[in-house]
């Protein structure tokens, strides 16, 4: 239930935006509507980890956002950038007092995380969503730039990334034609992840293979240890929770230590990787993007 403080500060937002707070306003359109937004938005709230990295890459400091999924309250790679930001709860949990009290005057979320609570949003300030997160980050990176009056500086910043996988396709030659498995292994839900995943989206875009199993543009599919065999590739990048807490390293070490698993031509040739979770999944975002490269890069021994 939403408490009498949070109604007293949406009725005095309402009521000073009625005042013709929005006069130099334009339309933007989102996942969920039509809403005006102010040219030049001077305190953003974002209420995902994805969100937070684009802004930030973009120049903008939120005054508040959903905390980092791993995070205490924010990742390391963000911490320095997000000392005056408020942490929000998580994406899935926002907090919706702590967003009034900010008074922000632009709110950006996403319609599959918080589409039940957009009209609570906004009450508090115009907000506008992305339909959904992950294998889509560049296009919400866009719409991001273009929301915050930064379309400019937003098709360099990915111009930029893809010259970036454009010289990791270069260096990598003919290795570029590797069948590159993806896995997460997490307790009570494992996965094999596909095309349309966050990391899926950066190996297609550098130019790698899927194995035949894996190579559907879908996010993931839950598998047991019957379907180890299409874990298989000439490469294996896997990842578990970073934290390396007791569930996660029991878990994972029952899967690798399987036989199945360790038949797999990738793992007898060493070509089975353990790679950082963040940066590879939960992240989500350009930073994590570009750290994803650097370590393939170094991982097959090219510069960039």
């Amino acid at each position: 239930m939403i408490g009498k403080s949070f109604a007293r500060v949406v009725l005095a937002l309402a009521l000073f935006a009625a005042a013709g707070s929005l006069a130099e306003a334009r339309e933007v359109t989102h996942a969920m509507g039509v809403t005006e937004v102010p040219d030049a938005p001077k305190r953003v709230v974002i209420l995902t980890n994805e969100g937070t990295e684009a802004l930030l890459h973009l120049g903008v400091v939120p005054v508040g956002a959903a905390q980092s999924w791993d995070g205490n309250p924010w990742y390391d790679h963000l911490k320095a950038q997000l000392a005056e930001t408020t942490a929000l709860g998580t994406e899935s949990a926002i907090n919706l007092e702590l967003i009034a009290a900010l008074e922000p005057d632009l709110i950006l979320g996403t319609k599959v995380r918080q589409e039940k609570i957009y009209d609570q949003l906004s009450a508090i300030a115009p907000t506008v969503f992305t339909e959904t997160i992950g294998g889509e980050w560049q296009d919400n990176y866009q719409f991001y730039a273009d929301t915050l009056g930064l379309s400019d500086k937003g098709k360099a910043d990915l111009a930029a990334f893809a010259d970036k996988t454009n010289r990791l396709r270069d260096a990598l030659g003919d290795q570029v034609n590797d069948q590159i498995s993806l896995i997460r292994f997490s307790p009570g839900r494992t996965r094999i992840y596909y095309r349309n995943t966050f990391a899926g989206v950066i190996l297609d875009q550098v130019g790698f293979k899927r194995p035949p199993a894996q190579d559907k543009m879908e996010f993931a599919d839950q598998v047991t240890k019957e379907r180890i065999p299409e874990m298989g590739g000439d490469r294996i990048y896997y990842f578990s929770a970073d934290d390396d807490n007791d569930e996660a390293r029991v878990n994972l070490s029952e899967w690798i230590e399987d036989p199945l698993w360790l038949s797999l031509d990738a793992v007898k040739a060493g070509k089975a990787f353990r790679v950082s979770e963040l940066f590879w999944n939960t992240g989500g975002g350009i930073y994590c993007a570009e750290i994803m490269l650097d370590q393939l890069a170094e991982n097959y021994g090219v510069k960039l």
